[in-house]
């Protein structure tokens, strides 16, 4: 009865109120556990061998891996061309995004049916969406290529021109994930009282007024958010990549993920050398990510 009794209060004591929150965020840890912490730390090890994907018995070779990417052109060039696609594709995105959030937060039906088609492509897999525009840019069967054509007298390999690959990348990327961060900011947006801009308006103040002093101040928590996850996953950018130039021409378009599967799933079948490689990129992204996070951070402390 005692031991019960024990039992019981012990039960009680982690199911009690006080505790109940942590039951809810427990399988979220567990999945972030499961599913991000064990392959991180499972990947770390393996840089440290030469392990390849016919899973020969691997040797510790210490950092060796991590001493070849540094001379590496590849590797550099990958990195050159992943720094250069967030550069462009991150700013444009939430630039469009903002702008489109500030024009359609406001609740009549031509403003949310608005929201609804600029939300469908991220519904489509980026994929298609790949395809597709390879098909409608292929300099033989593509309709874009041949009203080019029309005008100049010769239709244009888009994708396989090194001044316009990386861009016509970009613009897919924009033009694909723009929808999810508009619907995040017109959220933000709506949450902002609305007895700030009343009372701006019987001040006397301009929209864009209101937009810079009102809307962007109140609207920064939510920028840091999309910014952060944007950021993310722009340097993880692979798909789109990989279905429509591939990494080139020449390499141009190739990318640190794309590269990192390259090495590790074709000749010459590198798992530990690709690793080393996913260890180099998270690192990058880490630092880039804590020292945003601390900038934005102070920028909207200073705001409150």
């Amino acid at each position: 009865m005692e031991k019960n009794r024990t039992v019981k209060k012990g039960l009680a004591k982690w199911f009690g109120k006080d505790r109940v929150g942590y039951l809810f965020v427990f399988p979220a840890i567990l999945f972030l556990f499961v599913f991000t912490i064990i392959p991180l730390l499972v990947s770390f090890v393996i840089s440290l061998t030469n392990l390849n994907i016919f899973l020969e018995w691997p040797k510790m070779i210490g950092l060796d891996n991590f001493k070849k990417t540094l001379g590496d052109a590849r590797v550099w060039n990958a990195f050159r061309n992943t720094f250069y696609y967030v550069a462009l594709s991150v700013p444009t995105q939430l630039i469009i995004a903002l702008v489109l959030a500030y024009w359609l937060y406001k609740p009549p039906r031509f403003n949310k049916l608005c929201r609804s088609v600029f939300y469908v492509p991220v519904l489509c897999s980026f994929t298609a969406i790949g395809i597709l525009f390879s098909l409608m840019l292929n300099q033989t069967v593509g309709y874009i290529p041949f009203l080019i054509s029309r005008i100049t007298g010769e239709p244009p390999a888009l994708l396989a021109d090194e001044r316009f690959a990386m861009p016509i990348i970009i613009f897919l990327s924009v033009w694909k994930a723009f929808g999810k961060t508009m619907i995040i900011l017109v959220a933000g947006i709506n949450d902002i009282p609305t007895t700030y801009f009343e009372a701006s308006e019987i001040d006397g103040a301009s929209k864009l007024q209101q937009f810079f002093f009102i809307t962007l101040p109140n609207l920064l928590p939510t920028i840091n958010f999309t910014l952060l996850t944007t950021l993310i996953g722009a340097f993880q950018v692979f798909d789109v990549v990989y279905v429509t130039t591939g990494g080139g021409p020449m390499y141009k378009t190739e990318t640190m993920v794309q590269y990192i599967y390259l090495r590790g799933f074709s000749e010459p079948y590198e798992l530990g050398y690709a690793s080393a490689m996913c260890i180099e990129l998270f690192l990058v992204i880490a630092v880039i990510i804590l020292i945003f996070k601390g900038y934005m951070e102070r920028k909207i402390a200073n705001n409150m």
